[in-house]
């Protein structure tokens, strides 16, 4: 199977590829031409849908996209769907990281720092059927930023199920297998070994 990543994110679109291609799918780069999508939507599932559609409709082949939220329970789910723009449109890895840390400067007890990672990937064919799955990391945020690999917001978020290294201090593959991202790409990638079924 082949689909075409919609994300304009190199990072992102590298660790999807890598995912979906254990399942041994084949995974191509959206057109370096494609205009930008507007991510304006409400909820995860609204901005992976927008970004599946555009390029599934530009390119005439299935799309994969995905959108993800850190959710931080002591900021009411923020930063949330608009994790990528928390500092601001524009805003970089780092100025994302500086204004989640400054938020939470006044809670050092780790028990008041929980959060998580939310994923939704979507598939999207040109008929317009559409397969969805989610994925879910549960972890603390840190107090200051721990490793130098991954990206986003990896350098201070600590899965719960994770030995207590920051996704920034493990390997590729240490991320891969237990991230949100992780998670619901594997779903999918289970979703679309399934056959189609009617309705």
């Amino acid at each position: 199977m082949r689909v075409v990543v919609a994300s304009a994110n190199p990072d992102k679109a590298a660790e999807i590829a890598a995912l979906l291609a254990g399942a041994g799918i084949e995974v191509v780069p959206r057109p370096p031409t494609l205009a930008d999508v507007v991510e304006d939507g409400v909820t995860l599932e609204d901005n992976a849908r927008l970004k599946a559609v555009a390029v599934c409709a530009a390119t005439g082949e299935t799309a994969v996209a995905d959108d993800t939220g850190l959710e931080v329970e002591a900021l009411g789910g923020a930063p949330g769907v608009r994790s990528a723009r928390y500092a601001g449109d524009g805003a970089s890895y780092e100025d994302n990281i500086v204004k989640l840390l400054d938020a939470l400067a006044e809670l050092p007890d780790p028990a008041q720092r929980g959060a998580r990672f939310r994923t939704v990937a979507l598939v999207r064919f040109v008929g317009g059927r559409e397969i969805v799955a989610e994925g879910v990391c549960d972890g603390t945020i840190t107090l200051a930023p721990h490793g130098v690999n991954g990206f986003g917001y990896d350098p201070v978020f600590v899965p719960a199920d994770g030995d207590g290294r920051t996704f920034a201090s493990m390997s590729t593959e240490e991320k891969a297998a237990c991230s949100h991202r992780g998670r619901a790409l594997r779903a999918l990638a289970a979703a679309l070994a399934e056959p189609e079924r009617d309705g």
